[in-house]
């Protein structure tokens, strides 16, 4: 299982994830690594490109069985929601302390999700089009059903999480030092932004690696600069 988390200014959050989440993987007997792509640069965050490029560096470590896309601030409360995926895509965070524990709606897909590697290139991965703050996840789930496949979801109290308080502070809603837990990798990409729709997904356009620099089995940190104009 490659477990994704997009990353920007939550210094304090990813340990916190860390001590939570790595326990419960290693309860559930699970191969398991970390990618934390941690976004530089002046761009607005862009959470669904950083998901594309874990995918695509992740997949040149490993075959992976699964992929869990994670927000850094969810923090799983039950031992049996089973980070793994099934013959459909998962929605594993399905019931969020913030959320009075109830679905904010019924196509919400937001959180902590998974999807094979084979699901995940059927839907052509996350749209690029999202600079800032919300709206990817719901374009996931169009996606998802484009396809042709459903989102599965834990029952009763599994699916619950608690979400670390986080506000917005200098980020852009959509408009139309890691040490310690994790000693890893920093590569430098430079991403040129592509079109919105189904197209817009696993192609990224032109880029260069910078710097790279050794990686730990369980742990691999990216640093991304998304687009020619931040870096």
């Amino acid at each position: 299982v490659a477990i994704l988390i997009p990353f920007r200014n939550r210094h304090e959050h990813l340990p916190i994830l860390f001590q939570h989440l790595t326990p419960i993987l290693q309860r559930q007997r699970l191969q398991f690594a970390y990618y934390v792509i941690e976004q530089s640069g002046t761009q607005p965050f862009n959470r669904a490109m950083l998901f594309n490029v874990g995918f695509l560096e992740a997949m040149k470590d490993l075959d992976w069985d699964c992929l869990v896309f994670h927000d850094v601030d969810h923090i799983p409360e039950n031992d049996r929601n089973y980070y793994g995926c099934g013959q459909m895509p998962r929605h594993f965070a399905a019931k969020l302390d913030k959320y009075m524990y109830l679905l904010p709606y019924s196509e919400f897909f937001g959180g902590v999700s998974g999807l094979t590697v084979e699901q995940f290139r059927k839907i052509n991965g996350f749209p690029n089009a999202f600079w800032g703050w919300g709206g990817e996840d719901d374009d996931l789930w169009n996606r998802v059903h484009y396809a042709g496949l459903n989102v599965t979801r834990p029952e009763g109290e599994m699916g619950k999480y608690k979400s670390i308080p986080h506000h917005h502070r200098g980020e852009v809603q959509f408009l139309g030092r890691l040490d310690g837990e994790c000693h890893c990798t920093a590569i430098f990409r430079s991403l040129q932004r592509c079109s919105i729709g189904i197209k817009s997904g696993l192609w990224l356009g032109n880029s260069r690696t910078f710097r790279d620099l050794s990686r730990s089995r369980s742990c691999v940190v990216l640093a991304v600069c998304l687009g020619p104009l931040s870096c």
